[in-house]
């Protein structure tokens, strides 16, 4: 490789670098030219840039972007080196792991990972990194703590407002029958006559 194409390859780089927040670093060494291939095509599918370059490249272009905030994943920069570049930052991960799955092989290993400024090294990383959250996953869930307070408040009002239209309700009495006063006529609110006493009988001379 000349030296022109070698400065080609680390600008390439430093555009990938610089374009995403997340890159994987993997050892593909042992796979078949035909396992490389498919390996790429499954990366394409899911919209996940598989680049391979030497490590010596690799490391040119990091230093040149930022020296210090790439100095975690130099160590990892040994043997056959693939890259893979993703927006979503486990979606490489569970590629290798389906893909290892479905090989029954132990390659590609997982060298180390930078997700958003945060490194990752080595292969026993894999398994947390398929379980990363995305952002809008995240999002969600944050949504969704925010929203169950609230949904309790509102259904806490919405009672509270159900039983006070309840007080209000105008209670109709029913109209009491009044009991007839009886009519009292004059003779009979007059007060009784009182007998006369008897006369005593006078004694006779």
């Amino acid at each position: 490789m000349t030296k022109q194409e070698k400065n080609e390859v680390i600008e390439l780089l430093k555009g990938k670098f610089s374009q995403y927040n997340n890159f994987y670093i993997t050892d593909t060494e042992s796979l078949t030219v035909a396992q490389v291939g498919k390996l790429r095509g499954v990366c394409f599918s899911k919209q996940v840039e598989m680049k391979v370059a030497k490590n010596t490249l690799i490391k040119k272009a990091l230093e040149s972007i930022d020296a210090e905030k790439y100095a975690g994943v130099y160590d990892s920069l040994h043997k056959v080196t693939a890259l893979m570049f993703s927006e979503n930052p486990k979606d490489p991960a569970v590629i290798i792991s389906g893909f290892r799955k479905e090989n029954n092989n132990e390659r590609p290993i997982l060298k180390a990972a930078f997700i958003n400024g945060d490194v990752f090294v080595g292969d026993n990383q894999l398994k947390a990194l398929t379980q990363l959250k995305t952002k809008n996953e995240l999002i969600g869930e944050i949504i969704g703590l925010l929203q169950s307070p609230i949904q309790r408040v509102l259904g806490a009002l919405e009672n509270k407002d159900n039983a006070k239209a309840a007080e209000e309700v105008p209670v109709v009495d029913a109209p009491v029958a009044e009991a007839p006063v009886p009519e009292v006529t004059v003779e009979a609110a007059a007060a009784p006559e009182v007998a006369a006493a008897p006369e005593e009988p006078t004694a006779e001379a």
